[in-house]
């Protein structure tokens, strides 16, 4: 799984990496994202939603990040 280390970034910054990251993948493809900005909770879900993506998991780190799973849609 490709991972995007966001921490450290600012809305919409960590949502855009994933965008990019994503969207480069094949369908079907998984993609974690490390963010720190706590609107990424809302950032990362509202995205998927609109871009038909699936959000596969979501977990809080030791050090204060979240790790947003996400795969993408067809």
């Amino acid at each position: 799984m490709i991972e995007v280390d966001a921490r450290g970034l600012l809305c919409p910054l960590p949502v855009l990496r994933l965008r990019k990251v994503l969207l480069a993948q094949p369908p079907g493809s998984a993609v974690a994202l490390i963010a720190t900005d706590r609107m990424a909770a809302i950032d990362v879900p509202h995205f998927c939603a609109e871009g038909g993506h699936e959000l596969l998991h979501t977990a809080d780190l030791d050090d204060g990040a979240t790790r947003f799973e996400v795969r993408r849609g067809g």
